[in-house]
């Protein structure tokens, strides 16, 4: 039998050897159960051979050995994102560049432009640019709206929730008699009767054109390829779409087929979980039966997703005690606790018929209520059948109660948290909830404490750019804010004991992130036997002073054994 190191080839029908690879004098940051370090690796074909001393052996002995001095340098697994979106962040921008805005007076700025070339009467859309994030920390009102576009309908969508004009209120037939349908959201009217323009997790049929240039397939193919590259530029290895629909599939499928890939792919599939439970049970019989659901290195379907409750940036999220009357989001109800965007009725049903496929169910559950909802579904499922295995997962979790951890703990549930929302989000979420509750807000500390895999996410979702995405996908701000627990536009940590050591941030984006995904035994830590999916970084992550941490810089990006990317700094 051939050595491992030996690939068949069929170009000219040679037999070519791969050489071995043995990288010496680094810091090797294995992330195994003992987050070991060594000094070497040895890589063979497309697996981790030997670490430390018996690496440097293997390079000795072999003659065709290709020995790396790495300088000093650090070298750590390949990163993940637990969460992403990546078909739709990467067309986003492909109609025409989406400027920064940071406050009302910009963006609407920004609407009057598009008003300016757009014919009147097609909708201008904005979408994702969140009220937390603005400095006035507000909507925009409808009366904003309908001077900065008086001849469109515009809605100003963030998640869920959205602020409509009055041309778009007229268009969706929206007015003060409108009853909004049960169990579809809630819709804003003021002192007078008259609808506000905000409606909450209630999405309203405008009728009007949206007049937007669309990649042809060529192009979407290229342009995800781009921010694939993009990702490897900043360590990832390993990407999870949490909410891969058929037609994001199919892209995915062609970069694999011209082997293009350039990261791993990990897939939430959609499906409608509204409607009649027949409906649902097909559409997940066709998930649970689809050909990628079927192990694959490269790309798998591994579970499921639905929308369990709304948005904690914009207003919706399933709270278990009240939101509190609230200017930032235009709360006029006090016994408001948020919406749950899928009725309860069939939620045992479905997470009952995933986990039996031995797949995982996730639901988007933000608040501390909907979490709670979702681990009572899962903990009912396991009086029949243990849910362990099939990891069950919380995506996004960012308020938890104390008895809501303990539960997620007992059951095996998993969570998929993004650091990004803590930085960007909390001095505003810190006004409207106050510092108790925000003691509840991502609560990592606790969540290591009680052995709760957690894994880190950006929910990247619009435009190409680690820094000036929407959601930021750089991990190594994520590591930053997860470890020193800094929120922008405030002057103090917010809850400092919630934050992870070093290590255990390197862990949320490695082995971690790989538990999540149902990935650990062939990645997410260098040990021998596993894919050699590694980073190659250009300083110590674990002793440099802690605000370097965040600008730290991929110098390479190595998966299955093949470097597929290197900074031009060297």
């Amino acid at each position: 039998m051939l050595p491992l190191r030996f690939l068949l080839l069929f170009s000219c029908s040679t037999l070519v050897a791969a050489p071995l690879t043995v990288f010496t004098n680094g810091k090797i940051l294995t992330v195994d159960d003992a987050f070991s370090i060594t000094d070497a690796i040895a890589i063979d074909s497309n697996r981790v051979v030997a670490l430390g001393e018996q690496a440097k052996a293997m390079g000795k002995k072999d003659a065709s050995a290709k020995v790396v001095d790495l300088g000093g340098r650090t070298l750590l697994p390949g990163l993940m994102d637990s969460h992403s979106h990546p078909v739709g962040a990467a067309v986003m921008e492909f109609d025409h560049v989406v400027p920064d805005i940071d406050n009302i007076a910009q963006l609407l700025d920004y609407i009057a432009g598009r008003a300016k070339v757009l014919p009147e009467g097609s909708l201008i859309g904005i979408d994702q640019i969140f009220i937390t994030r603005l400095k006035e920390q507000r909507y925009p009102t409808r009366e904003e709206l309908d001077r900065a576009a008086p001849r469109h309908p515009v809605q100003f969508r963030t998640g869920p929730d959205s602020m409509l004009n009055s041309e778009a209120l007229r268009l969706a037939g929206i007015g003060r008699d409108f009853k909004v349908p049960a169990d579809s959201g809630v819709v804003v009217f003021g002192k007078d009767g008259e609808p506000t323009g905000l409606m909450h997790a209630f999405g309203p049929k405008i009728n009007a054109k949206s007049i937007r240039r669309q990649p042809t397939p060529a192009e979407t193919l290229q342009l995800v390829k781009k921010l694939f590259a993009d990702y490897n530029s900043v360590g990832f290895t390993t990407i999870a779409d949490r909410g891969a629909s058929q037609s994001g599939i199919d892209v995915y499928q062609k970069l694999k087929d011209s082997d293009e890939l350039s990261v791993r792919l990990r897939l939430s599939h959609t499906f409608g979980a509204g409607g009649q439970w027949r409906t649902t049970e097909v559409a997940l019989d066709g998930i649970i039966n689809h050909p990628l659901s079927k192990p694959d290195p490269m790309l798998q379907i591994i579970g499921t997703k639905i929308w369990l409750d709304g948005g904690m940036l914009t207003g919706s999220a399933l709270m278990v005690e009240p939101w509190g009357l609230s200017q930032i989001y235009g709360i006029t109800d006090k016994d408001y606790r948020g919406v749950q965007r899928t009725p309860s009725e069939h939620l045992t049903k479905m997470i009952r018929k995933v986990a039996a496929a031995g797949m995982q169910f996730t639901a988007h559950s933000v608040g501390d209520g909907a979490v709670k909802i979702l681990l009572d579904a899962y903990e009912e499922v396991n009086k029949e059948t243990p849910v362990r295995d099939s990891r069950p997962s919380i995506t996004h979790s960012n308020f938890m109660t104390p008895q809501s951890i303990a539960l997620a703990a007992k059951l095996g549930v998993v969570v998929d948290m993004q650091p990004i929302w803590f930085y960007l989000d909390g001095a505003t979420l810190l006004k409207q909830f106050g510092d108790e509750r925000m003691s509840r807000f991502q609560p990592l500390r606790t969540l290591f404490d009680s052995k709760v895999i957690v894994g880190g996410g950006s929910d990247h979702m619009q435009k190409i750019g680690s820094m000036r995405s929407i959601n930021p996908y750089n991990p190594w701000l994520a590591m930053w804010i997860a470890v020193g627990r800094q929120c922008r536009n405030l002057d103090r940590t917010l809850h400092p004991e919630g934050g992870l050591s070093r290590e255990e941030a390197i862990r949320l984006y490695t082995i971690n992130n790989a538990k999540v995904l149902m990935l650990e035994k062939e990645t997410g830590s260098l040990e021998v036997g596993k894919r050699a999916d590694f980073i190659i970084v250009d300083r110590d992550v674990l002793t440099c002073p802690l605000d370097d941490l965040k600008t730290t810089q991929v110098r390479e990006t190595w998966l299955d054994g093949k470097r597929i990317w290197a900074s031009s700094a060297q």
